[in-house]
């Protein structure tokens, strides 16, 4: 097989960089190892930014998002029983963002690539990239019980954290930045309205709370808990008490409660991998980098990549300038450091850390009694939750 660009991974930034390219007359073949129904069904980000919205919009990959998703318009943050709530359209110019899932545009761009695009291969395990410092990278993988080769001018790794495609990269090329906390959520689906029409983020002496939501009838929610806890040692009934105390306000708000459908813990950590590219082999997404679900960053920066990407493939074709491609890491990363930036922030302004001092907790107070009394630091937070602009 041949093709102009080789994409591994059909999650959102693989699935939308095909979209992309089909628009701008540019072939490419995605290779995904799960079948079509692990894909559109396994849980992940919910919150996609202005700037996201926008390129699905102008991708024809909209019209379903503008139907059912729920357009936010702010946040509210909780501590010491007290609610404030930040005005993203005030603060930012009209800026906004969207709830909807991300198990629902891997549908909508699934759709549309097998109805439109270019080969969309599930069950293909991407096995390697090979000749990535040459001008004719290639993919081996095994489809249907057998290996085959895809030969391409241009490779893209959108294949997460364990894919191929990082392991590509000569490792005396590459820096590697992390962190670990010593925490994560415990998150839970329930059939049961959100008990409030935006998100709600509670910093709690017991620990961090979040009431997100996937639809008018389905609530999303998150409890911090110890690093390695086990979902199942949770009872449904502790659960629920739990995200009571952690969001108690002094006025009569109340929290809904309803049938738990699915319960789990997500680990929590920041990842940066430089440079995020190495010849015609092209990072993007949680290949190259990890933030923590505080900011509600990361399908959005795989987005920014991938956007990154094709701009600058198209301005190659239509120049026979590589002077785009040749910074596609540096752009990247400018902004992947912002948003790596605003989720520690949010992370550490939010959770209490195990050995928290009491000096450490009236900090946090006084870091949310600023965000609170100045319109510079809410716009700040405004600014970086509804997003860095693409590129």
């Amino acid at each position: 097989m041949r093709t102009t660009v080789g994409i591994i991974g059909a999650g959102p930034a693989g699935l939308l960089l095909a979209r992309l390219l089909h628009n701008a007359g540019i072939d490419s073949v995605v290779l995904e190892s799960r079948d079509r129904s692990y894909v559109e069904q396994r849980q992940r980000a919910g919150i996609l930014e202005q700037g996201t919205v926008d390129v699905l919009r102008a991708a024809g990959a909209g019209e379903r998002m503008e139907r059912e998703g729920l357009r936010h318009d702010g946040i509210e943050l909780r501590y010491d029983r007290k609610r404030h709530r930040v005005d993203f359209p005030a603060l930012t110019g009209g800026r906004s963002v969207m709830v909807y899932a991300q198990t629902e545009v891997c549908k909508d761009l699934i759709a549309l690539q097998l109805k439109e695009g270019g080969p969309l291969l599930f069950e293909a395990e991407a096995l390697a990239v090979e000749g990535a410092d040459g001008d004719s990278p290639s993919i081996r993988f095994r489809h249907e019980g057998r290996e085959d080769v895809l030969e391409c001018e241009y490779v893209v790794g959108c294949d997460g954290f364990w894919g191929v495609a990082r392991k590509a990269i000569p490792e005396e090329l590459t820096r590697v930045f992390e962190r670990t906390y010593p925490f994560g959520w415990l998150g839970i689906l329930a059939d049961v309205p959100p008990s409030h029409d935006e998100l709600v983020y509670a910093r709690h002496d017991r620990g961090f709370a979040l009431l997100s939501m996937r639809s008018p009838s389905v609530s999303r929610l998150y409890l911090q808990v110890p690093e390695g806890t086990d979902a199942e040692s949770w009872g449904d009934e502790e659960i629920w008490d739990e995200l009571e105390r952690r969001f108690e306000t002094d006025d009569d708000w109340r929290l809904q409660r309803g049938p738990i459908t699915q319960k789990s813990v997500t680990p929590m950590r920041s990842y940066v991998h430089e440079p995020m590219r190495h010849g015609r082999l092209f990072l993007a997404g949680d290949a190259a980098h990890i933030v923590p679900p505080t900011g509600a960053k990361g399908l959005n920066l795989a987005v920014g990549d991938v956007v990154t990407f094709a701009r600058a493939l198209t301005h190659e074709k239509e120049t026979g300038s590589t002077e785009l491609l040749d910074a596609y890491s540096e752009t990247c990363l400018r902004r992947v450091w912002q948003a790596e930036r605003f989720s520690y922030d949010m992370t550490t302004l939010l959770h209490r850390a195990p050995d928290a001092t009491p000096f450490e907790d009236r900090l946090q107070v006084a870091r949310l009694e600023r965000i609170a009394s100045s319109e510079a630091a809410e716009t700040d937070l405004a600014e970086g939750y509804t997003g860095f602009p693409f590129g």
